[in-house]
């Protein structure tokens, strides 16, 4: 449903950053103003005004020397409806003063020197002086660039831009009837996420840096069409130069069409500037060895420091998104590849080398993300950090991190970590110490609750700010989306436990089977059993807190988005009366036509075990339990939120579920984003939005 991803978290600020582009490069200049109001102040609690007045922390990289962190800050004006990103500069000294460097610009990289960050700013490459803050021009290419990479040598680059590959549009196959404005298919994959496949494809080009700049560049993909970085998301960090800038590795998924729509297989490629050849890594290992081994996705490469090593995340099974992301290297010398996970039952990401022989990565453990190292040579795994949090990126120089953290009582800010002593960790950023010195939040507390077959399940509740026990108070059952995604220590910028709790609600939100950080079984569960374990596992934790004194369980109600949003048509229709008011925001209601609607296929047809007209009894299963089935049985006001550029659950799902609520008689009230596709990023959208949703549960639970 949507691939989630630590680099690209997923659904985090990266992709809020790239949704207002197109704002930041509007006539009108935003104004600034994160100052809480007098009003704000005295209220003392979180509201999605005083939400979107947090700076939002994107992309942080360490210095060659260790002494700085460079990071992104994006802060937002609602009335411009739109955001500015800055670039700053912090010492990793522990209280310090940081120093804005430059504003409109993004992707920082150090060169090698330390003295010069490389940045993006109007679709070219700048460097920006860290002692003066002049902001030079670096590239000089041809249109607007998508993003770029310098090679550690800093003799070459590479860039990412978008190439004219087939023709799509009617004006272009038929010239004379140039006002025409339709597009024409052969095969599948017409749409993706949020767009409409126009011909174009993200392609890398490789440039010569000379006297000091970059000009345009050769593309290493001419005629293909397919994407690299891949589609959606198109990540730059699924590309990597080695050290000496003679070759380029990065993903692909070199598919097209049905074929494209059907499989997630993607490889790693190298590309080598001198001969000008490409080679597929997980191909040339398959010709002679295990064909069955990188037959799913395969990325982020990462060379080792003497450049004859890749280290690369890797899922053996085709068509499913959420398979062990496992740590593989591959060995140039001898084209060997090394699982260097086997025994360890949880995913890997955010890869880094420290030497050639130990690798230092993120991974998801009981519902927090956590910085784990492993030697290449016995493939032995330490986890260094512990707590409650979410460590969702880090770079490393030597003994130190500064890793990218996250509390569901915190946005991201940046802390120190020192390698000899991992349980240390000392906060470097407070960009929104105005809130936090302000605002009030509520306690959160880790529970672990008893499943109908007898398991534990990690649950938090978070209690609304100044909690008295002697009261009671409406409780929400928070469904989570993906549906393979963790509910962990995250800060969200829309789905907000803290924004919900200073609405007077307790939420209960549990990591239900299907969701990683607690071992692959209890991961792959969920896939083909919808409306199986998962939805009970639910229901043990509402019912398990509904129990206590202070939960007024005669106003319960449902909410949740994705998968979260199935979940919660689903027990529109099976919930025996606990809830009292539901809200679903891109929610699947009808399978067989979500299977003719959606775009890529592998997703349904792993986890519902295939087409509605397949004779496999796991799929029959999932369509005879596809939450339009249950209509009849709607008895609760519900709230359906939906975008109207969503592909990957097109809008027409939500539009199926109010027609039926409504031609059943159900209060429902339908909330439709022309301008948002699966998540809702716009400032002025995203209060809408809030609005909507606790005007509904006021409405119903109060």
């Amino acid at each position: 449903m949507e691939r989630i991803k630590l680099t690209v978290l997923f659904m985090s600020i990266a992709v809020i950053m790239a949704c207002s582009t197109d704002e930041k490069k509007s006539e009108e200049k935003a104004e600034i103003n994160n100052e809480l109001t007098a009003d704000e102040i005295s209220a003392g609690i979180l509201t999605p005004e005083v939400m979107w007045k947090m700076g939002r922390i994107g992309t942080s990289i360490i210095s060659p020397d260790g002494k700085n962190v460079a990071y992104t800050l994006t802060n937002y004006s609602v009335e411009a409806n739109q955001g500015v990103t800055s670039l700053w500069l912090a010492s990793t000294d522990i209280g310090s003063t940081p120093v804005k460097l430059a504003d409109d610009v993004s992707d920082p990289a150090w060169n090698t020197a330390g003295d010069k960050l490389y940045v993006m700013k109007d679709g070219q490459i700048f460097t920006v002086d860290i002692k003066t803050n002049l902001l030079t021009q670096f590239s000089f290419i041809e249109n607007e660039i998508d993003g770029f990479g310098v090679a550690p040598a800093e003799n070459r680059i590479f860039y990412v831009q978008k190439v004219a590959v087939e023709k799509r549009n009617s004006a272009d196959i038929y010239p004379d009837m140039d006002k025409s404005k339709a597009k024409i298919y052969d095969d599948l994959m017409a749409r993706h996420w949020n767009y409409w496949d126009e011909g174009k494809y993200s392609h890398i080009f490789v440039s010569d840096i000379k006297n000091g700049k970059v000009e345009n560049g050769k593309d290493i993909m001419e005629g293909e069409a397919w994407d690299a970085p891949m589609a959606p998301y198109f990540d730059i960090a699924e590309i990597a130069w080695n050290g000496s800038g003679t070759q380029l590795a990065y993903t692909c998924k070199k598919q097209t069409g049905t074929e494209y729509a059907i499989s997630t297989q993607s490889d790693i490629y190298v590309y080598d500037t001198q001969n000008e050849t490409t080679k597929n890594i997980c191909m040339d290992f398959n010709a002679d060895k295990n064909l069955d081994m990188f037959q799913g996705y395969d990325t982020y490469p990462v060379w080792s420091p003497d450049n004859t090593k890749i280290a690369f995340i890797s899922m053996r099974r085709p068509g499913n998104e959420s398979d062990k992301e496992r740590l593989f290297v591959w060995n140039s010398a001898d084209n060997s590849m090394t699982d260097l996970t086997p025994t360890f039952d949880y995913n890997a990401t955010n890869v880094i080398w420290d030497g050639n022989n130990i690798i230092y990565f993120v991974a998801p453990i009981e519902a927090t993300r956590q910085i784990c190292r492993v030697d290449c040579n016995t493939q032995k795994v330490e986890i260094l950090t512990s707590g409650d949090h979410d460590i969702n990126h880090f770079t490393k120089k030597d003994n130190i991190i500064v890793a990218e953290i996250t509390k569901i009582s915190m946005a991201t800010e940046l802390f120190k970590i020192n390698i000899d002593d991992s349980q240390n960790i000392s906060q470097i950023s407070f960009v929104n110490k105005n809130i936090y010195d302000n605002i009030q939040m509520g306690e959160v507390q880790k529970r672990w609750i008893k499943t109908t077959d007898g398991k534990q399940m990690l649950t938090w509740i978070i209690f609304p700010p100044e909690f008295d026990a002697t009261k009671k108070y409406p409780t929400l059952l928070y469904c989570e989306g993906g549906p393979q995604s963790v509910v962990s220590q995250s800060w969200s910028y829309r789905w907000n436990f803290q924004l919900m709790a200073a609405h007077g609600y307790i939420i209960v939100a549990p990591n239900r089977r299907g969701v990683p950080s607690f071992g692959q079984e209890w991961l792959d569960q969920i896939s083909g059993d919808y409306s199986g374990q998962n939805i009970r596992d639910y229901l043990s934790a509402i019912d398990d807190v509904a129990k206590e004194q202070w939960c007024d369980n005669t106003h319960l109600g449902c909410v949740g988005a994705s998968y979260g949003g199935y979940s919660v048509f689903f027990l529109a229709g099976n919930h025996n009366k606990r809830f009292k008011a539901f809200i679903s925001h891109c929610g699947i209601f009808n399978f067989e036509s979500m299977y003719g609607h959606t775009e890529e296929l592998w997703f349904v047809n792993n986890d519902y075990g295939g087409s509605y007209w397949s004779e496999n009894q796991t799929a029959k299963r999932s369509y005879a339990n596809s939450p339009h089935k249950f209509v009849t049985k709607w008895d609760t006001p519900i709230l359906i939120i939906t975008g109207l550029n969503d592909f990957r659950i097109p809008y027409t799902q939500s539009l199926e579920a109010f027609t039926a609520a409504r031609l059943h008689g159900i209060d429902a009230r339908l909330l439709a984003f022309e301008n948002e596709a699966h998540q809702v990023f716009k400032p002025q959208n995203n209060l809408v939005w809030n609005r909507e949703f606790f005007g509904w549960l006021n409405k119903y639970l109060k």
